[in-house]
């Protein structure tokens, strides 16, 4: 049997309010080291809110979030945001934005263009990383910031609905890479989703939240083999997770 593997990431007692209305309110979630965790709900019930308080860009009221024991402040963090205008810097070319944060780290420019290029060969770049981010697609541009955020080789990497504003086709081809290369480097994972099939497609394991005050409606495990491709999305192992997660998510809103 193998054995579990640690969390990397554990939430006891978690506590937040907006306006004096609960959002949590004594909430627990353990992510296990190297897994893949999407987090899908209605819609308010507060999953950025969740990632955000995570990743330390927004506080807490109460409980405690801990990395190994660790504060956030003590962990290194990616984090994809869901507008990649807005979280790209307009005045600095692609390949810039991606050194941007190993610079403010200090680290020595032999070792900034080694991880540049190790991301490069890994999402198989084909498009000019010198050109400016206005000169480059949605997609582009997109992926230019997953490869910023995962360049500082996080502990824990958050994804706040990272594809909601790409076309299918894009999409499709942006998971493909994307989850390659979080299995390939085990990096932990915690994805938003508010498209079910793209956080089955992703995840090792779905948390399906309620609506406020959030709880957990079900902890979905998906034992698909990797790598997902599209023809996943057919197969009956694949239709049998998504009806379970439809059916939880239904009653969940129902009896809201």
């Amino acid at each position: 049997m193998i054995p579990p593997r640690e969390a990397a990431l554990s939430i006891r007692g978690l506590r937040k309010a907006f306006g004096g209305q609960a959002v949590y309110a004594g909430f627990d979630l353990d992510v296990r080291r190297g897994d893949i965790l999407a987090v899908f709900g209605p819609n308010g019930c507060g999953k950025s809110t969740l990632i955000n308080m995570a990743a330390g860009l927004l506080p807490h009221d109460g409980g405690q979030i801990l990395y190994d024991g660790r504060e956030v402040r003590e962990v290194r963090i990616g984090y994809v945001f869901q507008n990649y205008r807005e979280a790209l810097f307009p005045w600095r070319r692609a390949a810039d934005n991606i050194r941007y944060p190993l610079r403010r780290m200090g680290l020595p420019r032999a070792e900034i263009e080694r991880r540049l290029d190790r991301l490069v060969a890994d999402f198989r770049v084909r498009f000019d990383l010198q050109r400016y981010p206005y000169e480059l697609s949605g997609g582009q541009q997109q992926l230019v910031s997953i490869m910023r955020a995962l360049t500082v080789e996080p502990e824990v990497l958050f994804l706040d609905e990272p594809f909601s504003a790409l076309d299918y086709e894009t999409t499709l081809s942006l998971r493909g890479l994307l989850q390659e290369v979080l299995k390939a480097r085990t990096v932990t994972t915690i994805l938003v989703s508010h498209d079910l099939e793209e956080s089955i497609v992703l995840a090792d394991r779905i948390l399906m939240l309620t609506r406020r005050p959030t709880t957990v409606a079900d902890d979905v495990p998906v034992p698909l083999p990797w790598p997902r491709t599209p023809e996943t999305l057919g197969e009956a192992p694949f239709v049998a997770i998504k009806s379970r997660c439809l059916r939880v998510f239904t009653e969940s809103v129902a009896s809201a």
